[in-house]
């Protein structure tokens, strides 16, 4: 599903289920206290990072947890991991080919009233009506929730403090009839000085009662005015 989404020198896998996985020490020391699901969760995870590097052609390292809870990629490398009931996956590329990737599966169900109301601004939640309209087929509410997580992914990394859902405004380009679609969100309130413009383009894909979102910043051009004559 994510390699549909991503540019091809993006290194993808994923995996439906749970995998045996015998985790580096400084991963099993993450989940040391962690119930077993969680401990199962939390490998297979790690082995789609492991495979999505194989992609590229690098070799299995450890990927312990960083401060904020994202994994730590070996120097050269950026990626993302998601996980959601029954579905683990890992995107990754090399940072000269991408300053970040934000990745994000969910369930294809709504979300609660209550949670709608925290995710979504009102002007948003007025599109996700008429988006419902042409697609019922498509739980809008809980797609929005997880182009969020993919905008709050390629943020943190690069600007290392918080994102609310408030932060970012996100609108889906005009429903059509296949499974896959794109979808934009404004940040008004980034920062200067980052490799991170105040809009992001992604995309997203419906498939076997999923809901997948992903986004890949590139590098900004070389400045024009630097360039030898």
């Amino acid at each position: 599903m994510l390699s549909g989404l991503l540019p091809p020198w993006a290194g993808c896998a994923e995996v439906r289920g749970e995998e045996a996985v015998v985790l580096f020490p400084e991963e099993a020391d993450v989940v040391a206290r962690a119930r077993a699901g969680r401990r199962r969760e939390f490998g297979t995870a790690r082995l789609c990072a492991r495979r999505a590097l194989g992609a590229l052609g690098l070799p299995a390292s450890p990927l312990p947890r960083g401060p904020r809870g994202a994994p730590v990629w070996p120097e050269g490398v950026v990626g993302s991991i998601t996980h959601c009931d029954g579905y683990r996956a890992a995107a990754v590329a090399r940072d000269r080919d991408a300053v970040a990737l934000g990745v994000d599966a969910e369930p294809d169900a709504p979300l609660s009233a209550r949670a709608l109301e925290a995710v979504a601004s009102g002007e948003e939640r007025r599109r996700l009506v008429e988006h419902r309209r042409c697609r019922p087929d498509v739980s809008w509410d809980r797609l929005l929730f997880s182009a969020k997580e993919s905008v709050y992914k390629v943020w943190s990394p690069l600007v290392g403090r918080w994102l609310g859902f408030e932060d970012a405004e996100v609108r889906f380009d005009p429903p059509g009839e296949g499974s896959r679609g794109t979808f934009h969100a404004t940040i008004p309130a980034a920062p200067t000085g980052i490799p991170l413009p105040r809009r992001l383009s992604g995309h997203w894909l419906s498939r076997d009662g999923l809901l997948v979102t992903a986004i890949a910043v590139c590098p900004p051009p070389p400045d024009r005015m630097e360039r030898t004559p």
